[in-house]
């Protein structure tokens, strides 16, 4: 790609807001060019790319404004701290099969999950 089109495309990215596109161009054309994608393969990439920056960064900065003290996972869960969860069970929950199941998921009382599985909407 020659410089005069790659500088050209990163003024452009900056104008339209995608900065991360201005800043990872080489890096997207080479993985192109490295995995041969055509024309829509490529767009798709960037696309997908600039997207996932935007939702990092909503995201963090949604946690920034809510002033929470820190972001915890699941998996920084001390489940030492509440023995009578069983923590494969919550770790189920989290894969959010249930949904794709159209399960029923109930969490009922201090510690106490109870999973029903019915295909009822």
């Amino acid at each position: 790609m020659s410089e005069l089109v790659s500088t050209r495309i990163r003024n452009t990215a900056d104008k339209l807001g995608l900065p991360h596109l201005a800043e990872a161009l080489t890096q997207y054309a080479q993985r192109a060019d490295e995995a041969k994608m055509g024309y829509l393969d490529f767009i798709d990439l960037v696309l997908s790319e600039e997207l996932a920056v935007r939702d990092d960064r909503r995201f963090r900065t949604g946690l920034r404004i809510s002033k929470l003290p820190h972001h915890k996972t699941l998996d920084d869960y001390d489940f030492s701290f509440q023995p009578e969860l069983d923590p494969r069970k919550i770790k189920d929950l989290a894969t959010l099969s249930f949904v794709e199941a159209k399960a029923n998921a109930a969490l009922l009382g201090p510690g106490v999950i109870n999973g029903s599985v019915s295909a009822g909407r």
